[in-house]
């Protein structure tokens, strides 16, 4: 059964910074493409960063620079640590799996992945 589950999300100011956690369980991390996306009420999600099995990363361009995202294979956790944060990057946060994506480029689109976590808030004032 897989499980991912996030955490981590808040209110924060502007120029602040937050850490998120999304805790997964049924998958091997190691051999998995995982991600973080977003969305905001009436807009589609967007990707946001995405690592695949060989720590190849995509990052959407409005976060390069400010975000990074991490594993941890041993403790089957990903992170994404979010730096210099702004008002447009208040959103609902999620992470998902998949395992059939990977290579340079691992794509930020959120139909190519099949696992997704609840998410948790992040609101930036």
């Amino acid at each position: 059964h897989v499980q991912l589950v996030e955490s981590g999300g808040g209110s924060v100011q502007t120029g602040g910074s937050l850490r998120l956690s999304c805790a997964v369980t049924g998958v091997t991390t190691s051999t998995y493409c995982m991600g973080w996306f977003r969305q905001i009420p009436d807009r589609e999600r967007e990707g946001v960063a995405v690592i695949d099995s060989e720590d190849y990363t995509s990052y959407a361009d409005s976060v390069e620079g400010r975000f990074t995202i991490s594993k941890d294979n041993a403790k089957k956790i990903l992170y994404l640590q979010m730096n210099s944060l702004k008002p447009e990057d208040t959103a609902m946060y999620y992470c998902a799996a998949d395992p059939g994506l990977g290579g340079p480029d691992p794509p930020l689109g959120d139909h190519w992945y099949n696992y997704w976590g609840q998410g948790t808030q992040v609101t930036v004032s």
